[in-house]
């Protein structure tokens, strides 16, 4: 039996000014994101009634007619309703998938003034918000995304803490790409409620980006990879959430910080619902291996890439909608 599993992590520390506390809590994240790559956050201070709405806000926007939530379907700007069978993982490094997640999904990222420097600049993906006609949606949905970019800042910056990052690694979040995607996977069919089905929720996959946030129902599905190639469930617990790192910040960490492979079956015949926030830098970021992370031990393992122009290729192999054009 392996003995991988998703550690429970306090980080209460990020609430304080004392930098002992902070210290300590950053060599935790790094111990624990070397070897799991996820972890459960505890303590965090977003409050449960928050989230609670958030999953009624999401629930509510699902139980619209198909052509009330067509009406605000995915943009060029990657927001907005993605419906079911049109998102696949082709770029998966996981599994060879040829089917679509069998989920959909509402998309928000940064809300963008006109004004805006990267609407100005006419950066990749800057822009507004679009918006369905559901009283009290927009405010409630706002007010987490906004409770989650706090909570992500305070969590990079104890990972930039961990890992000795410089201050252009920071500097790379001041006006960060950021992403709710508010799912709802409908209940499987007995038939693809197997691996060898090779239908799933979402296919085995690593998230792109730096870190993922991901607020849970208790219906189950989520499995994370083992270094031994076996999945691990990874259930509820209670006011916490799930984070883990992506392929931007193993990049830049060097592959000191683990992208842990994750996947969803949905095998309770039952809806589930999940609430993921992916906390990513400016899309003008060229993203090489930290300094810090690099040595004649170590030497660097990833060259440069620039964040927009991999985002492009990304949502370009995954989506429908940026296939057009």
């Amino acid at each position: 039996m392996s003995e991988f599993n998703v550690p429970v992590i306090d980080v209460s520390a990020i609430h304080s000014n004392d930098s002992k506390q902070k210290r300590m809590l950053a060599e935790e994240i790094l111990a624990a994101y070397a070897v799991a790559g996820f972890g459960y956050v505890v303590n965090h201070e977003v409050p449960e009634e928050l989230t609670d709405r958030v999953f009624a806000a999401s629930a509510r926007f699902h139980s619209l007619p198909l052509e009330s939530k067509m009406a605000v379907e995915l943009n060029h700007l990657h927001r907005g309703y993605i419906p079911i069978n049109t998102s696949t993982d082709v770029n998966s490094k996981i599994a060879d998938v040829r089917h679509p997640n069998q989920s959909e999904s509402f998309m928000i990222m940064r809300e963008d003034a006109a004004d805006s420097p990267d609407v100005l600049a006419q950066a990749y993906l800057a822009g507004p918000n679009q918006w369905p006609e559901l009283a009290g949606f927009q405010s409630d949905v706002m007010e987490y995304h906004n409770a989650m970019l706090q909570l992500a800042r305070k969590l990079v910056a104890v990972v930039a803490l961990s890992l000795d990052a410089d201050a252009q690694f920071l500097a790379a979040f001041d006006r960060p790409t950021t992403w709710l995607r508010l799912l709802y996977y409908p209940p499987a069919a007995k038939d693809q409620q197997s691996e060898g089905s090779g239908i799933y929720g979402s296919a085995p996959h690593t998230d792109f980006g730096c870190l993922t946030l991901l607020a849970q129902d208790d219906i189950g599905g989520l499995q994370v990879q083992t270094p031994e190639g076996t999945w691990l469930d990874v259930p509820k617990i209670p006011n916490s959430f799930v984070v883990n790192v992506g392929d931007m910040l193993h990049r830049w960490s060097n592959g000191r910080l683990r992208s842990t492979p994750h996947r969803v079956i949905n095998t309770s015949g039952r809806a589930r619902y999940s609430c993921p926030f992916f906390y990513d830098p400016n899309v003008a970021t060229d993203i090489a291996p930290l300094a810090s992370c690099v040595s004649s031990d170590k030497p660097s393992a990833y060259s440069p890439i620039n964040f927009g122009n991999f985002l492009k290729g990304e949502l370009k192999a995954g989506y429908k909608k940026h296939q057009k054009g």
